[in-house]
């Protein structure tokens, strides 16, 4: 076998009709949506239809959406105006949550602008409600919460409705990096009340470089870049039209096919655990990734009984076979600090072990799976 993806949690393969939407939009639609004549008109028209499709799907209203260059941008964009504009003192979070997050509130403390309060997690990097609960209730500041909704290297998946009825009723805002959830599982922004959201378009099988930050309605946010009116005039700069269409049609098709691709991914996750679970005794799962009900459908993060010292040539020696993970996100595979998330969670015997995350799609196969656990106990038991 030449070539097994399994790191769709860093980024997926564009769909087909992506990529014809979006060479279709490239060749025949190229006015700048700013522009007052048909050509502008035409572009402009495009990107407010699929503003009103997205909205559609997720029970929002149009104006609620805001595109962007990715999730990270929207993070960032959504902490940074709610410190700036919303009289926010206190951002409650974890320490296993996306850079984007954290780095941010790191940042906005060192400015002097925030405290930063970290939720206990338990063994599995669940967040305590009963800490939050004490968090959210030991002054009087004004917070905002940022959990995300599914931990990207981990997969565990958080009670988001729990999560926000806790601060609307300690009148606390609530965001979420919803960057490993957005195009996986179904949203109602109207039963489930959450203010702020952030999704990125290569997560669910669109293009990179586009994403959109869902804002509550009357938030009170305002403009973090300015120069123009697009967006609303809450974010400036030319529209990348071709990527916004990319986006659109990946969402549509993520969500028209969200039943039966769950199912189908699914069904991948529970071979590869069976299957790895078989051939490599001793194997562990971080966090709740074993947990079909608990953890998202789309990865798993194991831990394999090897040494340090083998363990520096594991992630080479899949990648020569043509295997295709991550030891991490994808963020900082590059890093050799290792997952601030395992960490924070794993004991020191299972951090001295090597961890890593599969994550699976629509494209993979059950014949690649037996193909890298074939691999994985053959490097494991030599």
């Amino acid at each position: 076998m030449d070539t097994v993806y399994l790191d769709n949690a860093a980024t997926t393969c564009v769909r087909p009709a992506v990529i014809d939407k979006m060479q279709k939009a490239l060749a025949e639609c190229y006015g700048n949506p700013s522009s007052t004549h048909s050509f502008g008109r035409t572009a402009k028209t495009a990107i407010e239809t699929a503003r009103k499709t997205i909205a559609k799907y997720l029970n929002a209203h149009p104006s609620e959406i805001i595109f962007t260059s990715g999730g990270t941008e929207a993070d960032n964009m959504i902490l940074r105006c709610a410190v700036r504009d919303l009289d926010v003192k206190t951002i409650i979070t974890t320490k296993i949550e996306h850079h984007a997050v954290l780095h941010t509130v790191e940042d906005l403390e060192k400015e002097g602008k925030i405290t930063v309060n970290y939720v206990d997690l338990d063994a599995n990097g669940n967040p305590d409600l009963k800490h939050l609960t004490t968090l959210l209730q030991q002054d009087d500041s004004k917070k905002l919460v940022s959990l995300m909704h599914v931990n990207n290297e981990i997969g565990n998946k958080i009670d988001i409705d729990a999560v926000c009825a806790l601060c609307k009723e300690n009148n606390a805002l609530i965001h979420s990096d919803t960057v490993q959830s957005i195009g996986h599982y179904a949203w109602d922004v109207q039963k489930t009340p959450i203010d702020f959201m952030a999704a990125a378009a290569h997560k669910f099988h669109g293009p990179k470089g586009v994403g959109f930050a869902y804002l509550r309605r009357n938030s009170g946010l305002k403009p973090m870049i300015s120069g123009g009116s697009q967006e609303r005039g809450f974010r400036a700069g030319t529209e990348s039209y071709h990527n916004i269409i990319g986006l659109e049609e990946a969402f549509v098709q993520s969500y028209d096919k969200l039943d039966s691709e769950s199912a189908q991914v699914l069904a991948l996750k529970k071979y590869f655990i069976k299957r790895i679970k078989e051939e490599i005794p001793g194997v562990k799962f971080n966090g709740l990734s074993e947990d079909s009900e608990k953890s998202t459908y789309t990865l798993v993060n194991v831990n394999l009984p090897v040494t340090p010292e083998k363990a520096l040539m594991l992630l080479f020696n899949l990648d020569v076979k043509g295997i295709a993970c991550s030891k991490g996100s994808a963020c900082q595979s590059g890093s050799n600090l290792g997952s601030h998330v395992l960490n924070e969670i794993l004991a020191e015997e299972d951090l001295q072990k090597p961890s890593l995350r599969f994550s699976f799609s629509i494209y993979n196969t059950k014949t690649e799976i037996d193909y890298t656990i074939g691999v994985l106990k053959e490097f494991v038991m030599k």
